[in-house]
């Protein structure tokens, strides 16, 4: 089990550095002393569960990530609230890629799931993205269904 003072530490200091937030403005926010930011982020003692929510809620993280969350271990950083970086993989030659064990299990794909795959050609942006078709008809009020019929009998 991972040290939680420490990911405490690590991640408020990292957040707070991150936001160009001082102790003081940090304390001011959460309501208790600078000392008591300070002492957190070195590590000397735990915030308490109020403090550790306020202190989510200011970052926009999980209290589960500030808590748990190991840098160390991961290699990266503290991110935002329900945002993820599952790793990478590789695009075989016929295009096809297989998602990480730990992407699949957050977001529920199992065997046999369609998927959409939406894209983005901007050159500053570029990138795919996966959304379960389920989600993404519902997301789109059922508009695309037809065409989603469609590329499947293709």
């Amino acid at each position: 089990m991972n040290n939680r003072k420490t990911n405490i530490a690590a991640n408020l200091s990292h957040l707070r550095a991150k936001s160009h937030m001082s102790q003081e403005e940090v304390a001011e926010k959460i309501g208790v002393t600078r000392q008591a930011v300070a002492k957190w982020e070195n590590g000397e003692t735990l915030p308490d569960i109020i403090n550790c929510e306020a202190i989510a809620d200011l970052f926009d993280v999980s209290i589960n990530d500030l808590v748990r969350y190991d840098s160390k271990e991961s290699g990266l950083p503290i991110g935002p609230r329900d945002k993820y970086i599952f790793g990478t993989v590789t695009v075989g030659e016929r295009g096809q890629i297989v998602l990480p064990k730990k992407a699949r299990d957050t977001l529920g794909f199992k065997a046999g799931d369609t998927l959409v795959v939406l894209g983005d050609t901007n050159p500053i942006t570029a990138g795919l993205a996966l959304i379960g078709e389920e989600k993404f008809l519902r997301f789109t009020g059922g508009t695309l269904n037809g065409l989603l019929n469609n590329e499947r009998n293709d």
